[in-house]
Protein backbone atom coordinates (compact mmCIF):
# COMPACT_ATOMS: atom_id res chain seq x y z
CA UNK A 1 0.00 0.00 0.00
CA UNK A 2 0.90 3.32 -0.23
CA UNK A 3 3.17 4.96 2.49
CA UNK A 4 0.95 8.09 2.28
CA UNK A 5 -2.20 6.12 2.71
CA UNK A 6 -0.92 4.63 5.54
CA UNK A 7 -0.17 7.73 7.31
CA UNK A 8 -3.31 9.89 6.36
CA UNK A 9 -5.36 7.00 7.93
CA UNK A 10 -6.95 7.81 11.39
CA UNK A 11 -5.38 6.90 14.62
CA UNK A 12 -6.56 3.58 15.83
CA UNK A 13 -5.41 1.39 19.32
CA UNK A 14 -5.08 -2.05 17.67
CA UNK A 15 -4.71 -2.79 13.60
CA UNK A 16 -5.13 -6.48 14.73
CA UNK A 17 -2.71 -9.47 14.64
CA UNK A 18 0.69 -8.20 13.09
CA UNK A 19 4.23 -9.45 12.30
CA UNK A 20 2.80 -12.95 11.70
CA UNK A 21 5.03 -15.74 10.54
CA UNK A 22 5.02 -16.98 6.95
CA UNK A 23 5.11 -20.69 5.64
CA UNK A 24 5.92 -21.85 2.98
CA UNK A 25 5.12 -25.20 1.13
CA UNK A 26 7.54 -27.88 0.07
CA UNK A 27 7.90 -27.60 -3.48
CA UNK A 28 6.06 -31.21 -4.05
CA UNK A 29 3.03 -30.34 -2.03
CA UNK A 30 3.36 -26.85 -3.63
CA UNK A 31 3.24 -28.11 -7.02
CA UNK A 32 0.13 -30.76 -6.38
CA UNK A 33 -1.95 -28.08 -5.03
CA UNK A 34 -1.48 -25.93 -7.91
CA UNK A 35 -2.75 -28.26 -10.08
CA UNK A 36 -5.44 -28.94 -7.92
CA UNK A 37 -6.23 -25.55 -7.53
CA UNK A 38 -5.79 -25.13 -11.71
CA UNK A 39 -8.16 -27.67 -12.12
CA UNK A 40 -10.71 -26.12 -9.61
CA UNK A 41 -10.77 -22.85 -12.34
CA UNK A 42 -11.15 -24.98 -15.04
CA UNK A 43 -14.23 -26.93 -13.84
CA UNK A 44 -15.39 -23.66 -12.52
CA UNK A 45 -18.68 -21.73 -13.64
CA UNK A 46 -18.43 -18.58 -11.79
CA UNK A 47 -15.13 -17.70 -10.13
CA UNK A 48 -14.99 -14.52 -8.08
CA UNK A 49 -11.26 -13.13 -6.94
CA UNK A 50 -10.84 -11.91 -3.50
CA UNK A 51 -7.73 -9.97 -3.34
CA UNK A 52 -5.08 -8.11 -0.35
CA UNK A 53 -2.15 -6.20 -0.05
CA UNK A 54 -0.07 -9.79 -0.48
CA UNK A 55 -0.60 -9.50 -4.50
CA UNK A 56 0.98 -6.08 -4.91
CA UNK A 57 4.21 -6.74 -2.81
CA UNK A 58 6.10 -7.47 -6.30
CA UNK A 59 4.90 -4.54 -7.64
CA UNK A 60 7.25 -2.89 -4.75
CA UNK A 61 4.01 -2.01 -2.54
CA UNK A 62 4.61 -3.36 1.11
CA UNK A 63 1.99 -5.40 2.77
CA UNK A 64 0.59 -4.52 6.13
CA UNK A 65 1.16 -7.18 8.62
CA UNK A 66 3.93 -9.53 7.16
CA UNK A 67 7.35 -9.27 9.17
CA UNK A 68 8.22 -6.42 6.79
CA UNK A 69 4.53 -4.72 6.73
CA UNK A 70 3.81 -1.37 7.42
CA UNK A 71 2.27 -1.88 10.83
CA UNK A 72 4.64 -4.83 12.20
CA UNK A 73 7.90 -2.28 11.51
CA UNK A 74 5.74 0.49 13.48
CA UNK A 75 4.85 -1.76 16.39
CA UNK A 76 8.40 -2.55 16.55
CA UNK A 77 9.98 0.45 16.21
CA UNK A 78 12.06 -0.23 13.42
CA UNK A 79 12.48 2.16 10.50
CA UNK A 80 10.38 1.53 7.47
CA UNK A 81 12.10 0.81 3.56
CA UNK A 82 12.41 3.68 1.42
CA UNK A 83 10.54 3.78 -1.48
CA UNK A 84 12.59 2.88 -4.69
CA UNK A 85 9.72 3.57 -6.85
CA UNK A 86 6.80 6.14 -6.76
CA UNK A 87 3.68 4.84 -5.68
CA UNK A 88 1.80 6.32 -8.97
CA UNK A 89 4.37 4.28 -11.07
CA UNK A 90 3.89 0.72 -9.54
CA UNK A 91 2.93 -1.47 -12.21
CA UNK A 92 0.29 -4.50 -11.89
CA UNK A 93 1.90 -7.60 -10.86
CA UNK A 94 2.38 -11.09 -12.86
CA UNK A 95 -1.13 -11.98 -10.89
CA UNK A 96 -2.87 -8.83 -11.63
CA UNK A 97 -2.42 -9.68 -15.81
CA UNK A 98 -2.94 -13.25 -14.85
CA UNK A 99 -6.53 -12.00 -13.76
CA UNK A 100 -6.50 -9.76 -16.82
CA UNK A 101 -6.44 -12.99 -19.09
CA UNK A 102 -8.68 -14.77 -16.94
CA UNK A 103 -11.31 -12.34 -17.13
CA UNK A 104 -11.09 -12.35 -20.75
CA UNK A 105 -10.91 -15.47 -21.62
CA UNK A 106 -14.56 -15.76 -19.90
CA UNK A 107 -13.72 -17.67 -16.52
CA UNK A 108 -12.98 -15.11 -14.23
CA UNK A 109 -16.75 -13.40 -13.74
CA UNK A 110 -15.39 -10.94 -10.74
CA UNK A 111 -12.89 -8.98 -8.82
CA UNK A 112 -13.29 -7.84 -4.86
CA UNK A 113 -10.41 -5.84 -3.91
CA UNK A 114 -9.59 -4.52 -0.56
CA UNK A 115 -6.38 -2.41 -1.56
CA UNK A 116 -6.14 0.95 -2.83
CA UNK A 117 -3.33 1.04 -5.26
CA UNK A 118 -5.75 0.99 -8.52
CA UNK A 119 -3.54 -1.65 -9.65
CA UNK A 120 -6.66 -3.97 -11.06
CA UNK A 121 -8.18 -0.72 -12.93
CA UNK A 122 -4.69 -0.05 -14.51
CA UNK A 123 -4.50 -3.73 -15.40
CA UNK A 124 -6.88 -4.17 -17.62
CA UNK A 125 -10.19 -5.61 -15.25
CA UNK A 126 -13.33 -3.90 -16.27
CA UNK A 127 -14.25 -1.42 -13.67
CA UNK A 128 -17.95 -3.15 -13.50
CA UNK A 129 -16.73 -6.30 -12.90
CA UNK A 130 -14.37 -5.06 -10.17
CA UNK A 131 -15.08 -3.50 -6.25
CA UNK A 132 -12.82 -1.58 -4.32
CA UNK A 133 -13.87 -1.91 -1.00
CA UNK A 134 -11.54 0.20 0.48
CA UNK A 135 -11.85 2.82 -2.32
CA UNK A 136 -8.83 3.78 -4.81
CA UNK A 137 -5.94 6.10 -4.15
CA UNK A 138 -6.27 7.34 -7.53
CA UNK A 139 -10.13 7.71 -8.25
CA UNK A 140 -12.04 10.41 -7.71
CA UNK A 141 -16.07 10.25 -7.89
CA UNK A 142 -19.04 13.13 -8.16
CA UNK A 143 -21.24 12.57 -5.19
CA UNK A 144 -23.96 14.59 -7.15
CA UNK A 145 -23.85 12.23 -10.59
CA UNK A 146 -21.99 9.38 -10.11
CA UNK A 147 -18.87 10.23 -12.55
CA UNK A 148 -15.56 8.28 -11.38
CA UNK A 149 -12.23 9.82 -12.51
CA UNK A 150 -8.88 8.03 -13.08
CA UNK A 151 -6.17 9.93 -12.04
CA UNK A 152 -2.14 9.62 -12.66
CA UNK A 153 -1.54 11.06 -9.58
CA UNK A 154 -2.40 10.07 -6.09
CA UNK A 155 -5.80 12.10 -4.66
CA UNK A 156 -4.93 13.92 -2.19
CA UNK A 157 -7.26 13.11 0.72
CA UNK A 158 -8.98 10.19 2.03
CA UNK A 159 -11.94 9.60 3.98
CA UNK A 160 -14.30 10.72 1.29
CA UNK A 161 -13.34 14.18 1.23
CA UNK A 162 -14.03 17.10 -0.64
CA UNK A 163 -11.05 17.42 -3.52
CA UNK A 164 -9.62 20.88 -5.42
CA UNK A 165 -11.40 19.97 -8.27
CA UNK A 166 -14.81 19.67 -10.15
CA UNK A 167 -16.77 17.26 -12.03
CA UNK A 168 -16.33 18.05 -15.91
CA UNK A 169 -19.91 16.68 -16.60
CA UNK A 170 -22.46 19.39 -18.17
CA UNK A 171 -24.38 20.88 -16.09
CA UNK A 172 -23.20 19.30 -13.11
CA UNK A 173 -19.95 21.06 -11.90
CA UNK A 174 -20.21 19.61 -8.29
CA UNK A 175 -16.85 19.44 -5.77
CA UNK A 176 -15.29 15.99 -6.22
CA UNK A 177 -14.41 13.88 -3.36
CA UNK A 178 -12.02 11.48 -2.75
CA UNK A 179 -12.62 7.01 -2.95
CA UNK A 180 -10.57 5.84 -0.05
CA UNK A 181 -12.39 4.98 3.21
CA UNK A 182 -10.90 5.58 6.50
CA UNK A 183 -11.28 3.73 9.36
CA UNK A 184 -14.80 4.82 10.65
CA UNK A 185 -16.09 4.79 7.32
CA UNK A 186 -18.76 2.05 6.15
CA UNK A 187 -18.35 0.30 2.88
CA UNK A 188 -20.07 2.06 0.17
CA UNK A 189 -23.09 -0.10 -1.51
CA UNK A 190 -21.97 0.65 -4.36
CA UNK A 191 -18.88 -1.85 -4.01
CA UNK A 192 -20.52 -3.76 -1.32
CA UNK A 193 -23.55 -4.93 -2.98
CA UNK A 194 -22.08 -6.60 -6.19
CA UNK A 195 -19.12 -7.56 -4.04
CA UNK A 196 -22.11 -9.99 -1.89
CA UNK A 197 -24.09 -10.52 -4.79
CA UNK A 198 -21.49 -12.17 -6.83
CA UNK A 199 -19.92 -14.25 -3.68
CA UNK A 200 -23.37 -15.67 -3.47
CA UNK A 201 -23.24 -16.51 -7.06
CA UNK A 202 -19.56 -18.05 -6.87
CA UNK A 203 -18.97 -21.82 -7.26
CA UNK A 204 -15.25 -20.93 -6.37
CA UNK A 205 -13.87 -17.92 -4.55
CA UNK A 206 -9.90 -17.57 -4.74
CA UNK A 207 -8.62 -15.19 -1.79
CA UNK A 208 -4.71 -13.75 -3.29
CA UNK A 209 -2.49 -12.41 -0.83
CA UNK A 210 -5.28 -10.91 2.44
CA UNK A 211 -4.86 -12.38 5.88
CA UNK A 212 -8.78 -12.22 5.80
CA UNK A 213 -8.79 -10.12 9.20
CA UNK A 214 -10.56 -6.82 8.11
CA UNK A 215 -14.39 -7.11 8.61
CA UNK A 216 -16.56 -7.07 7.14
CA UNK A 217 -14.73 -7.75 4.38
CA UNK A 218 -13.25 -10.89 5.69
CA UNK A 219 -16.68 -12.28 5.24
CA UNK A 220 -17.21 -11.78 1.92
CA UNK A 221 -15.75 -15.22 0.35
CA UNK A 222 -18.17 -17.53 3.11
CA UNK A 223 -20.96 -16.21 1.58
CA UNK A 224 -20.12 -18.47 -0.88
CA UNK A 225 -20.69 -21.66 1.49
CA UNK A 226 -23.89 -21.69 1.72
CA UNK A 227 -24.79 -22.27 -2.34
CA UNK A 228 -21.78 -25.53 -2.00
CA UNK A 229 -18.80 -22.83 -3.10
CA UNK A 230 -15.65 -23.70 -2.35
CA UNK A 231 -12.45 -21.22 -1.24
CA UNK A 232 -8.85 -21.92 -2.16
CA UNK A 233 -7.02 -19.26 -0.14
CA UNK A 234 -3.45 -18.49 -1.49
CA UNK A 235 -1.46 -16.55 1.38
CA UNK A 236 1.98 -17.05 3.38
CA UNK A 237 0.58 -16.27 6.35
CA UNK A 238 -2.35 -18.27 8.30
CA UNK A 239 -5.42 -16.54 8.87
CA UNK A 240 -9.02 -17.15 10.91
CA UNK A 241 -10.77 -18.34 7.27
CA UNK A 242 -7.93 -21.52 6.79
CA UNK A 243 -10.25 -23.99 8.70
CA UNK A 244 -13.33 -22.57 6.21
CA UNK A 245 -11.25 -23.21 2.81
CA UNK A 246 -10.98 -26.97 0.92
CA UNK A 247 -7.52 -25.52 0.18
CA UNK A 248 -4.77 -23.75 1.75
CA UNK A 249 -1.78 -22.89 -0.06
CA UNK A 250 1.27 -21.23 1.63
CA UNK A 251 2.98 -19.46 -1.60
CA UNK A 252 3.96 -16.37 -2.99
CA UNK A 253 0.99 -15.42 -4.99
CA UNK A 254 2.86 -14.58 -8.16
CA UNK A 255 4.64 -18.16 -8.01
CA UNK A 256 1.30 -19.76 -7.55
CA UNK A 257 -0.50 -18.06 -10.15
CA UNK A 258 1.71 -17.81 -12.74
CA UNK A 259 2.15 -22.20 -11.47
CA UNK A 260 -1.71 -22.20 -12.48
CA UNK A 261 -1.95 -20.18 -15.59
CA UNK A 262 0.75 -22.66 -16.87
CA UNK A 263 -1.13 -25.81 -15.87
CA UNK A 264 -4.41 -23.68 -17.88
CA UNK A 265 -2.21 -23.42 -21.03
CA UNK A 266 -2.86 -19.64 -20.52
CA UNK A 267 -0.85 -16.91 -21.28
CA UNK A 268 0.13 -13.87 -18.94
CA UNK A 269 -0.31 -10.84 -21.12
CA UNK A 270 1.97 -7.71 -20.93
CA UNK A 271 1.13 -4.39 -19.46
CA UNK A 272 1.72 -1.72 -21.29
CA UNK A 273 1.72 1.88 -18.94
CA UNK A 274 0.28 4.48 -21.20
CA UNK A 275 -0.18 8.22 -20.26
CA UNK A 276 -1.84 11.39 -21.50
CA UNK A 277 -0.41 15.07 -21.72
CA UNK A 278 -1.65 17.92 -23.47
CA UNK A 279 0.21 20.83 -25.55
CA UNK A 280 -1.79 24.05 -25.76
CA UNK A 281 -0.75 26.83 -27.87
CA UNK A 282 -2.54 29.94 -27.09
CA UNK A 283 -1.99 33.33 -29.15
CA UNK A 284 -3.10 36.95 -28.96
CA UNK A 285 -2.25 39.93 -31.18
CA UNK A 286 -0.18 42.78 -29.56
CA UNK A 287 -1.74 46.33 -28.91
CA UNK A 288 -0.27 47.43 -32.00
CA UNK A 289 -1.29 44.62 -33.66
CA UNK A 290 2.49 44.13 -35.16
CA UNK A 291 3.39 41.08 -32.84
CA UNK A 292 1.71 37.92 -31.88
CA UNK A 293 1.92 37.35 -28.07
CA UNK A 294 1.67 33.37 -27.68
CA UNK A 295 1.76 31.19 -24.40
CA UNK A 296 2.68 27.52 -24.22
CA UNK A 297 1.98 25.08 -21.82
CA UNK A 298 2.16 21.59 -21.40
CA UNK A 299 -0.29 20.48 -18.88
CA UNK A 300 -1.65 17.49 -17.17
CA UNK A 301 -5.37 15.70 -18.91
CA UNK A 302 -6.93 16.07 -15.33
CA UNK A 303 -6.67 20.39 -15.64
CA UNK A 304 -4.25 23.14 -16.02
CA UNK A 305 -3.64 22.99 -11.91
CA UNK A 306 -2.65 19.26 -11.65
CA UNK A 307 0.52 17.86 -11.61
CA UNK A 308 2.24 15.73 -14.02
CA UNK A 309 3.91 13.42 -11.98
CA UNK A 310 5.72 11.02 -14.61
CA UNK A 311 7.20 14.01 -16.40
CA UNK A 312 10.55 15.81 -14.78
CA UNK A 313 11.37 18.46 -17.34
CA UNK A 314 10.77 19.61 -20.94
CA UNK A 315 13.45 20.92 -23.42
CA UNK A 316 12.02 23.34 -25.61
CA UNK A 317 14.00 24.44 -29.31
CA UNK A 318 12.95 25.82 -32.26
CA UNK A 319 13.59 25.10 -36.00
CA UNK A 320 17.68 26.24 -37.03
CA UNK A 321 16.39 29.42 -38.67
CA UNK A 322 15.05 30.67 -36.10
CA UNK A 323 16.90 32.70 -33.40
CA UNK A 324 14.33 32.12 -30.23
CA UNK A 325 16.20 31.28 -27.01
CA UNK A 326 16.32 27.56 -26.51
CA UNK A 327 14.30 26.52 -22.82
CA UNK A 328 14.54 24.21 -20.74
CA UNK A 329 11.16 23.62 -18.36
CA UNK A 330 11.81 21.89 -15.17
CA UNK A 331 8.94 23.29 -12.67
CA UNK A 332 5.47 22.97 -12.76
CA UNK A 333 3.55 24.19 -14.35
CA UNK A 334 5.35 23.73 -17.63
CA UNK A 335 4.92 26.83 -19.13
CA UNK A 336 6.69 29.65 -21.20
CA UNK A 337 5.91 33.03 -23.56
CA UNK A 338 7.18 34.20 -26.00
CA UNK A 339 6.65 37.76 -28.88
CA UNK A 340 7.01 36.17 -32.28
CA UNK A 341 6.15 38.89 -36.01
CA UNK A 342 2.50 38.09 -36.97
CA UNK A 343 2.20 35.38 -40.11
CA UNK A 344 5.76 34.18 -38.91
CA UNK A 345 5.41 30.15 -39.14
CA UNK A 346 8.02 27.98 -37.33
CA UNK A 347 8.57 24.45 -35.71
CA UNK A 348 9.10 23.96 -32.38
CA UNK A 349 10.27 21.10 -31.45
CA UNK A 350 10.02 18.88 -27.11
CA UNK A 351 11.96 16.50 -25.45
CA UNK A 352 9.91 15.78 -22.98
CA UNK A 353 11.79 13.78 -20.02
CA UNK A 354 10.20 11.20 -18.08
CA UNK A 355 10.50 10.99 -14.55
CA UNK A 356 11.89 7.98 -12.27
CA UNK A 357 9.39 5.09 -12.26
CA UNK A 358 9.38 5.43 -16.46
CA UNK A 359 10.77 2.86 -18.37
CA UNK A 360 11.79 4.88 -21.27
CA UNK A 361 14.14 8.74 -20.90
CA UNK A 362 12.43 10.87 -23.29
CA UNK A 363 9.78 11.13 -25.91
CA UNK A 364 10.66 13.38 -29.16
CA UNK A 365 7.76 15.38 -30.15
CA UNK A 366 7.53 18.76 -32.72
CA UNK A 367 3.94 20.82 -33.17
CA UNK A 368 4.47 23.53 -36.14
CA UNK A 369 3.84 27.64 -34.57
CA UNK A 370 0.63 28.95 -36.22
CA UNK A 371 -0.62 25.55 -36.63
CA UNK A 372 -4.42 25.38 -37.30
CA UNK A 373 -7.02 22.46 -37.38
CA UNK A 374 -8.28 22.81 -40.90
CA UNK A 375 -12.10 22.43 -41.18
CA UNK A 376 -11.38 18.49 -42.59
CA UNK A 377 -9.05 17.96 -39.82
CA UNK A 378 -11.10 19.54 -37.18
CA UNK A 379 -14.58 17.45 -38.11
CA UNK A 380 -12.55 14.20 -38.25
CA UNK A 381 -13.37 12.49 -34.63
CA UNK A 382 -10.30 10.65 -33.84
CA UNK A 383 -10.72 7.07 -32.83
CA UNK A 384 -9.17 7.05 -29.23
CA UNK A 385 -9.16 3.69 -28.60
CA UNK A 386 -7.78 2.59 -31.94
CA UNK A 387 -4.60 5.10 -31.18
CA UNK A 388 -4.03 3.15 -27.68
CA UNK A 389 -4.34 -0.24 -29.02
CA UNK A 390 -1.77 0.56 -31.70
CA UNK A 391 0.42 1.81 -29.35
CA UNK A 392 -0.18 -0.76 -27.32
CA UNK A 393 0.60 -3.44 -29.97
CA UNK A 394 3.96 -1.34 -31.15
CA UNK A 395 5.60 -1.51 -27.60
CA UNK A 396 5.03 -5.11 -26.67
CA UNK A 397 5.95 -5.98 -30.69
CA UNK A 398 9.37 -3.34 -30.48
CA UNK A 399 9.97 -4.44 -26.64
CA UNK A 400 10.14 -0.93 -26.13
CA UNK A 401 8.58 2.38 -24.70
CA UNK A 402 8.37 6.35 -26.04
CA UNK A 403 6.05 5.77 -28.61
CA UNK A 404 3.79 8.20 -28.42
CA UNK A 405 0.79 9.40 -30.84
CA UNK A 406 -2.20 12.27 -30.61
CA UNK A 407 -5.51 10.89 -29.56
CA UNK A 408 -7.41 14.48 -29.73
CA UNK A 409 -7.15 18.05 -30.93
CA UNK A 410 -8.86 20.82 -29.41
CA UNK A 411 -8.96 24.49 -30.89
CA UNK A 412 -10.74 27.56 -29.76
CA UNK A 413 -11.29 30.91 -31.52
CA UNK A 414 -11.47 33.35 -28.29
CA UNK A 415 -8.74 33.21 -27.22
CA UNK A 416 -7.13 31.51 -29.56
CA UNK A 417 -5.73 28.51 -28.83
CA UNK A 418 -5.05 24.68 -29.66
CA UNK A 419 -4.52 21.89 -27.69
CA UNK A 420 -2.91 18.80 -28.97
CA UNK A 421 -3.42 15.55 -26.39
CA UNK A 422 -0.71 13.02 -27.02
CA UNK A 423 -0.48 9.41 -25.59
CA UNK A 424 2.85 7.97 -24.75
CA UNK A 425 3.82 4.54 -23.55
CA UNK A 426 5.89 5.09 -20.40
CA UNK A 427 6.11 1.67 -19.16
CA UNK A 428 6.06 -2.42 -20.02
CA UNK A 429 6.18 -5.20 -18.75
CA UNK A 430 6.07 -8.70 -20.14
CA UNK A 431 5.64 -11.78 -17.65
CA UNK A 432 6.66 -15.41 -18.36
CA UNK A 433 5.63 -18.15 -16.66
CA UNK A 434 8.68 -19.79 -16.79
CA UNK A 435 9.39 -17.16 -13.48
CA UNK A 436 7.01 -19.14 -11.45
CA UNK A 437 9.99 -21.65 -11.33
CA UNK A 438 12.55 -19.70 -9.67
CA UNK A 439 13.02 -20.37 -5.73
CA UNK A 440 10.78 -18.67 -2.93
CA UNK A 441 12.04 -14.89 -3.53
CA UNK A 442 11.17 -12.03 -5.46
CA UNK A 443 10.33 -12.03 -9.16
CA UNK A 444 13.34 -10.47 -11.66
CA UNK A 445 11.41 -7.93 -12.43
CA UNK A 446 10.28 -6.95 -9.00
CA UNK A 447 10.26 -3.24 -8.45
CA UNK A 448 11.69 -2.58 -5.17
CA UNK A 449 9.61 -1.77 -2.42
CA UNK A 450 8.50 1.40 -0.99
CA UNK A 451 8.32 3.09 3.35
CA UNK A 452 5.71 4.53 5.13
CA UNK A 453 5.83 6.63 8.97
CA UNK A 454 3.53 7.20 11.49
CA UNK A 455 2.08 4.69 14.19
CA UNK A 456 -1.58 3.39 13.85
CA UNK A 457 -3.82 1.14 15.50
CA UNK A 458 -6.86 -0.54 16.22
CA UNK A 459 -9.07 -3.65 15.72
CA UNK A 460 -9.11 -3.20 12.30
CA UNK A 461 -12.99 -3.76 11.60
CA UNK A 462 -14.86 -1.57 9.49
CA UNK A 463 -18.42 -1.06 9.15
CA UNK A 464 -20.67 -1.99 6.80
CA UNK A 465 -23.63 0.74 5.51
CA UNK A 466 -26.04 -1.66 7.41
CA UNK A 467 -23.93 -2.25 10.77
CA UNK A 468 -23.42 1.99 10.40
CA UNK A 469 -27.35 2.49 10.10
CA UNK A 470 -27.73 -0.21 13.20
CA UNK A 471 -25.53 1.65 15.53
CA UNK A 472 -27.41 4.93 14.50
CA UNK A 473 -30.55 3.64 15.42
Amino acid sequence: MSLGYAEKLSFIEDVGQVGMAEFFDPSHVLQCKIEELAKLIQKSKHLVVFTGAGISTSCGIPDFRGPKGIWTLQREGKDLPKASLPFHRAMPSMTHMALVELERAGILKFVISQNVDGLHLRSGIPREKLSELHGDSFMEMCPSCGAEYLRDFEVETIGLKETSRRCSVEKCGAKLKDTVLDWEDALPPKEIDPAEKHCKMADLVLCLGTSLQITPACNLPLKCLRGGGKIVIVNLQKTPKDKKANVVIHGLVDKVVAGVMESLNMKIPPYVRIDLFQIILTQSLSGDQRFINWTLRVASVHGLTSQLPFIESIEVSFSDNQNYKDAVLDKQPFLMKRRTARNETFDIFFKVNYSDGCDCVSTQLSLPFEFKVSREEHGHIIDKEAVLQSLREKAVEESSCGHSDVVERRAVSEPRSEAVVYATVTSLRTYHSQQSLLANGDLKWKLEGSGTSRKRSRTGKRKSKAQEEETKA
